[in-house]
């Protein structure tokens, strides 16, 4: 199966259309604290206002001025050393995502290990693969207050050997939800009913990334109790990855958790632009 096929599958399974589009215009200027900093929250189930158009079967968008830069080979990075010295340079903090977001406990992930869905839809953790030179998540939250639970977010940061490996993890992340809709990340822990779509540079609206992947479904814990809106938001710039998730909570509108889950995203494909790029003239 081809990268275009798995794409294709998960954009008409989904049905998703353009609501991350319409959901980056329709919630600017919201808070990370989940009030709504001057736009009309929808407080709906969906990452997206109720409006949102519906998938086109033509979803270019011809007159979007690209804003991803030519590669820079030159500056990829050859030895997980250079790898690492790569991804601290892109990995945010929670200044990224504004007041009210704090880091969480454990804050980053044990180096040198990388997350496996097993034939049963149950995350592992294994080895890094051959293809990856170096990866590292971050984990933050907001603390309950206000009226709202505990929101958590996760910004993870993928170096592949080249940009042919970081497609292809693009692809498999689509395939993955596509074999497991619903996922157990670890005991009393689990994702269900998940939807991906799949962007190509100049589909879709997508002029800031070479390929971009986004699912959505529901967050179920023992802990944080649910469901809750899930939404896991990938983009991709040469050999690297860039991805946020984010788990919403009781009280807080699903809109606010999609500004913080793009804004995290948009912060690191910018970095990582600006770091393998060539320079402009």
């Amino acid at each position: 199966m081809t990268r275009r096929h798995v794409a294709l599958r998960a954009y008409y399974g989904a049905a998703a259309g353009l609501f991350l589009v319409a959901a980056m215009a329709a919630t600017a200027g919201c808070t990370a604290d989940g009030t709504d900093g001057g736009t009309a929250g929808s407080g709906a189930t969906s990452r997206a206002p109720a409006a949102s158009p519906a998938p086109s079967t033509s979803a270019t968008a011809p007159s979007a001025v690209s804003l991803v830069p030519e590669l820079d080979e030159s500056k990829q990075p050859k030895t997980p050393a250079e790898a690492r010295e790569l991804l601290a340079r892109i990995l945010i903090t929670e200044d990224a995502f504004g007041p009210g977001v704090v880091r969480g406990t454990p804050f980053e992930s044990s180096s040198g290990r990388w997350p496996v869905l097993d034939e049963g839809c149950v995350w592992q953790t294994a080895g890094l693969p051959q293809d990856v030179l170096a990866t590292n998540t971050r984990y933050f939250q907001i603390p309950a207050a206000d009226g709202h639970g505990r929101v958590r977010l996760n910004a993870t940061v993928t170096i592949h050997r080249n940009r042919a490996e970081s497609g292809w993890e693009t692809a498999r992340a689509m395939e993955e939800v596509l074999r497991c809709p619903d996922q157990k990340l670890r005991e009393g822990e689990q994702l269900k009913g998940l939807l991906g779509n799949a962007m190509y540079q100049g589909e879709q609206l997508n002029n800031w990334s070479e390929d971009a992947f986004n699912e959505i479904g529901t967050y179920v814990s023992e802990q944080d109790g649910g469901p809750h809106r899930y939404f896991w938001y990938q983009a991709q710039f040469g050999p690297v990855t860039v991805a946020i998730a984010g788990k919403g909570a009781e009280g807080f509108k699903d809109d606010n958790l999609t500004q913080l889950v793009v804004q995290g995203n948009s912060r690191m494909i910018a970095q990582a632009k600006q770091a393998l790029g060539k320079a402009a003239g």
